[in-house]
């Protein structure tokens, strides 16, 4: 059985006239062209889409793991090649920048991702066209579905013409910073201990939460840090802290214990 006999027999969501459309609206968007729209559809498949939907039992899970390692090869090539002078341990941290989330959602509302994206309804009240983790995984999967459906050449080109702007950026410092690791590090450094992080309190409905979190070395609290999950209040709780680090506010000593 072929690869496209396959694809034809996954249960994904039907490419109506009108949907056709919307998806060649996108195609021009991210100046690309899909040979089997049911592949791009298929990548804009959230997994409660296909919950709600009888007859749809496949989403765009399994594209979004081939598009990681997709994405994680074609950077690492780029660096490889570009920077021959850095040592590994510099490669892998600017990919690390380049690869995340944060990197991903921007690129993914740059082309108007979240546009596309079928979800259910449930998932579409508590507003997940606008959450970061679906937009990535979505661009992964986008990513994904291009190499299955034009190879590598092209999927390399598509990858680099979005990501060359964010390795440009990291290389300039002008990236957004991972404040969580950046001040790890730098406790460890100097004070030989681990950034403690607390939830303070937790405001809004179910479905619009904000997070309050504090971070605390060596005894001293500093924050908190707000944010629409967890993840995103410890790295503003943690910036709050690196910026008084490096401006001469932490402990002046490490402590026996901490609160």
């Amino acid at each position: 059985m072929t690869f496209s006999d396959k694809l034809e027999n996954l249960n994904t969501p039907k490419v109506t006239a009108e949907r056709r459309k919307e998806l060649r609206l996108f195609e021009k968007h991210a100046a690309i062209r899909f040979r089997k729209i049911d592949l791009l559809n298929l990548a804009f498949s959230h997994r409660s889409f296909a919950n709600e939907n009888p007859g749809v039992s496949d989403n765009n899970e399994k594209l979004e793991f081939l598009g990681d390692s997709v994405l994680g090869l074609v950077v690492a090539e780029y660096l490889f090649r570009t920077l021959p002078d850095r040592a590994e341990g510099e490669m892998a941290r600017i990919k690390s920048f380049v690869v995340s989330e944060d990197s991903l959602v921007l690129i993914a509302k740059s082309l108007k991702v979240d546009n596309f994206i079928l979800i259910g309804k449930g998932e579409e009240y508590s507003g997940g066209r606008s959450k970061k983790a679906i937009l990535a995984d979505c661009m992964e999967a986008i990513i994904g579905a291009y190499f299955l459906d034009s190879g590598f050449p092209p999927s390399r080109r598509f990858i680099l013409r979005l990501l060359v702007p964010e390795i440009d950026k990291v290389l300039e410092d002008r990236h957004k910073k991972d404040y969580k690791t950046l001040l790890q590090e730098l406790v460890q450094k100097k004070h030989k201990s681990y950034p403690r992080y607390n939830l303070v309190e937790k405001t809004g409905p179910d479905h619009d939460r904000t997070f309050w979190i504090e971070v605390k070395i060596n005894g001293r609290s500093y924050g908190p840090g707000k944010g629409k999950n967890k993840k995103e209040a410890e790295q503003s709780a943690a910036s709050i802290a690196y910026k008084a680090f490096t401006a001469g506010r932490g402990p002046k000593k490490p402590t026996d214990s901490e609160d």
